[in-house]
This record gives C-alpha cells, structure tokens and sequence, in this order.
C-alpha cells in the first residue's frame, strides 16, 4: 500500500473533469491538485511558455511527495509530455487514452477533435489516432473560448453565448460526418451537454479527462500502488473564492475549505 498522494494539474478548472472521475472509481486515494488560474489559457501560449509552466507544476506536485502525476491538461499532454522524462514518478497524459478510446468507439472511421489552438497545432491527438489506426479521418478544430467561458462559469445548457459559440465551432464536425468526438481540453466536459445537444445522439463524446483517470487506476493496480485516506486538497495561482465557487458546481460538492492559493513562480523559472 502507498498512501502518498495522487499529483493532478491543469490550467485552471478544466482538470476537475480528472478530479470528478477519481472520487468516483478511486475515493479512497489522497489527491492534490493545482489550477493555475493566475495563467490560464495554456493553450494561446508559446511551446517554450508552455514548457516552462508544466515544469513549475510539476516541481510544485513534487514538494508534496506525489507517487504519481496526471497532467489534466490537453495543451500540456500535447506540447510538453516529453518532461515526464525528468520526473522520478510515473506520469500519465490525457492524448494517448482518449485517442485510443476514440478509435475503439467509431464506427464510420470519421473522428472529430475538439482542443485549443496549441493542442491542434500540435497534431498530437490526429498522431495518436493514426497511429492506432492509420485508416481513420480526423477532422480538427481549435475552440479557444471554450476554456474563457468554462473559467467564467458560463456552462449552462441553455447559456446563449456558450451555446452560439460551440455551434461556430462545430460546424465543420458535423459537415464532415464525424459520429466520434474528442473532448480534447479537459475544460470541455463542463459543457458537455451543450456539445452533445449540437452534435446529435448518434455522436460519442470522448472525455479526455476521463479516460486519463481510467489509465491511473490501471496503471496503480497493475503496480501495486492504491493507497487510502481519501484526502482532497486544491491548490491555485489565484482567486482561491472564484476557483471554489465554479469548482463546487463542477463537482458537486463545496470545496471551499480545501482550497489554497499559492505562488507558482517559486518552483523554478
């Protein structure tokens, strides 16, 4: 038994996805988490500034001795994955699985994907994907007002603007025929019922998020490292009040005691 905690970071609210399916298929672990609100979106940065802030996030997990890292984080699981090389625990990102899940779900061999700009850019679930099975079309968009209005709270089914921008951004999804879509920012699943109204009961939505923590309970059981205790604690970069308040809606429970702000700048440059 290993009772250290389980690292999870994203760029703000969007691994809370991760987070909501850990307490469900593994309550007894102890989990932290960082948000980095205070630099939230990843996804409009540079590759290097990318780089640089998944290594602060990671060296912040590491002070508090986690047996095991999940970047919650579509942008970074895109750019930036190749840091896991520098850590001493095992790494798990949010591409790889979502990607696999995505080419067992299609059945007309059209798959969509939905991430930020750098994440598209990337190419990095369109890789994967063809990798797994090169006879697949991939179809991609880059939504990047999907994290801003996640971030914002604007996540209600009937919310007009969410709803009038994931029509903008869907359209050519739906255009090309695709029945399989990955949500390929973990931010996405908070409005996972208005793409879903948009896109058609005949279409699967992949959560990234989570498929990444069905790959961490596989991985901890196949190395005997389930632990217990059943801890949460939330860190972020800023706005600890505004953080738990969305938080709380996402994962239906008040969070706001267990969250606390901290100074990411202080875990390297």
């Amino acid at each position: 038994m290993d009772n250290r905690p389980i690292g999870v970071f994203d760029s703000g609210l969007g691994g809370l996805s991760v987070i909501k399916e850990l307490n469900r298929v593994l309550s007894e672990e102890n989990i932290i988490y960082f948000g980095d609100t205070g630099r939230v979106p990843y996804g409009t940065r540079s590759a290097d500034t990318i780089v640089k802030y998944a290594r602060q996030d990671e060296r912040f997990l590491l002070s508090h001795d986690v047996k095991l890292i999940i970047a919650a984080c579509g942008t970074v699981s895109s750019v930036a994955s190749f840091t896991a090389k520098e850590l001493p625990v095992p790494f798990i990102e949010v591409v790889t699985p979502a990607a696999k899940a995505a080419v067992e779900a299609t059945k007309n061999g059209k798959i969509g994907v939905l991430g930020t700009s750098a994440t598209v850019n990337s190419g990095s679930y369109k890789n994967k994907i063809l990798e797994t099975d090169p006879s697949v079309t991939v179809v991609q968009n880059a939504c990047p007002l999907f994290v801003q209005l996640v971030e914002a709270g604007w996540i209600a089914r009937d919310d007009e603007v969410t709803v009038a921008t994931a029509v903008r951004y869907l359209n050519p999804l739906i255009e090309a025929g695709v029945d399989t879509v990955i949500l390929g920012c973990t931010h996405f699943p908070a409005i996972k019922d208005i793409i879903g109204d948009i896109m058609g009961d005949k279409v699967t939505l992949i959560n990234s998020g989570e498929q990444a923590a069905k790959a961490a309970v596989k991985y901890l059981n196949e190395h005997d490292l389930r632990g217990s205790g059943g801890k949460r604690r939330y860190f972020v970069s800023d706005r600890a009040e505004s953080f738990a308040s969305i938080a709380g809606i996402l994962l239906g429970s008040d969070i706001e005691n267990d969250v606390e702000m901290i100074n990411i700048d202080s875990f390297g440059g």
